[in-house]
């Protein structure tokens, strides 16, 4: 056998006995995990590194909407509160109404105090039609003179007198003033002629001038007069007609012998002085 023949057996024994010695293939080199591979450009900039976007700056919704949203509200409540102070203010004048109408105070105590809430009433609500926004009208609903009003305009006794049916002298005059005896003289007369045809009359009262008025009580024996200051409410007339019916009965023995001495009586007409009419 030539050597030329052998010699890739013997070359390839060589390299079977020397499998380090072949040249190995260069390891492709791999790309960092962490990091995408980008083309380097020239013209375009490498994009930033990712991360957390910054949260978006949003309007300060309640800097500008809660303040406006808080003054409606007050204005509301302002508003409710001055039309519960016109219903309290028409109520009262309800309610004095109906104090008149049950005979609880007289004319005088009646036109001061319903002009006293009605006024209020009035300037409460020009108030607010001027500004709803005012509160002025407090001041107003809350000012308070009825107290003062019902007591400078209440009626009080002045006098009273007893007189018999015959007789134009009294059996007992007590306080000041008195009626004139004029007066006194016709109203009696005037009973005394209703009498023959009427055994029962009701209490009267009459105007005798700018600030006194007389009540006049026919009973079955006697007729009393009562003087007031200002002119008496339904009420202090039905007090006064009591009290004399009670005189009448209390005294039924000495009326009925016409006994003319007052110092024999019981008289509850004097606690027309103690009482607070």
């Amino acid at each position: 056998m030539s050597q030329s023949a052998e010699e890739p057996k013997s070359l390839l024994r060589r390299l079977l006995r020397r499998p380090d010695d072949l040249p190995q293939p260069p390891e492709p080199t791999a790309a960092p995990a962490s990091e995408p591979a980008v083309s380097a450009s020239p013209v375009r900039p490498s994009p930033p590194e990712s991360g957390t976007p910054p949260a978006p700056i949003l309007p300060n919704v309640r800097s500008t909407q809660s303040a406006p949203a808080a003054q409606s509200a007050a204005t509301l409540q302002e508003r409710l509160r001055a039309e519960l102070a016109l219903e309290k203010l028409r109520q009262k004048t309800a309610r004095v109404s109906a104090e008149f109408a049950s005979g609880k105070i007289n004319r005088a105590q009646f036109l001061a105090l319903y002009a006293h809430y009605n006024e209020k009433r009035i300037i409460i609500e020009r108030l607010l039609e001027r500004n709803p926004d005012t509160q002025a009208w407090q001041s107003v609903a809350n000012s308070g003179q009825t107290s003062f009003l019902r007591a400078h305009f209440a009626s009080r006794v002045l006098s009273y007198a007893i007189y018999f049916h015959d007789s134009t002298q009294p059996l007992i005059a007590e306080g000041q003033p008195f009626l004139p005896e004029d007066i006194a003289f016709k109203i009696l007369m005037a009973i005394r002629i209703v009498r023959r045809t009427h055994q029962t009359l009701s209490a009267q009262r009459k105007q005798v001038d700018e600030n006194h008025w007389a009540v006049f009580i026919p009973a079955e024996f006697t007729t009393a007069i009562v003087m007031f200051w200002l002119e008496p409410s339904t009420r202090q007339i039905v007090l006064v007609q009591d009290l004399h019916q009670d005189f009448e009965r209390a005294n039924r023995t000495l009326l009925t012998r016409s006994v003319r001495t007052a110092e024999h009586y019981v008289f509850p007409h004097r606690a027309l002085f103690e009482e607070t009419l």
